[in-house]
Formats: C-alpha cells, structure tokens, sequence
C-alpha cells in the first residue's frame, strides 16, 4: 500500500532553505524512490495550533518500509541538519490510497 509523508513548515528564510535543504533532500526523495505529488504555499490553519502561512508538501512512496529507509537513513540525518533554524516543520507519515 502506498505511504505518504506530509510535511508542514514554516520557513524563515526561504531562499536558504530551498537552496541548501531543499535540493539536498529532493534528490535523496527521488533516490530513495519517493516522488512529490503536492506542494503548496500560504496555508490557512482552519483548527489546530500549528500550519497557518504555511508551506505544505506531500512526497508519495511505494509503501511505508520504503518512506522509513529514507526518513531513517544516514543519509537523510545528514541533510536534515541543513534546516537547523530555518524552519518549523511538522512530519506525518501515513499509509493509504489516494481519491484523486
């Protein structure tokens, strides 16, 4: 079944984090057999306590063992350091169909 890693962030300075973290971590996705199938800007928080201006991104995987080898691996640790300070960020990983 395939999984899906939502992510939800605030970023303080966009073009720092895309250029170091962002392009660091797409490529990791695509080696690690992720594919991003959503990105978005300016969310609006319609409940809860953390998303309003947000950016939201939705990476999709064959299953979830395969997200987990990614989010688990030496390599992501590595990149993530890269966003140290530059962003808020909310991770969820989740298994299911798409209805689209």
């Amino acid at each position: 079944m395939p999984a899906y890693m939502i992510i939800t962030a605030r970023i303080h300075d966009r073009d720092a984090f895309i250029a170091g973290y962002g392009k660091a971590a797409a490529e990791l996705v695509t080696r690690y057999g992720g594919e991003y199938v959503f990105r978005g800007r300016n969310a609006t928080l319609l409940e809860g306590d953390f998303g309003d201006g947000a950016a939201i991104l939705v990476s999709r995987w064959p299953d979830m063992p395969t997200l987990r080898r990614f989010w688990d691996s030496d390599d992501y640790a590595a990149v993530k350091r890269l966003r140290d300070g530059m962003a808020d960020i909310q991770v969820v990983a989740v298994e299911g169909e798409w209805q689209g």
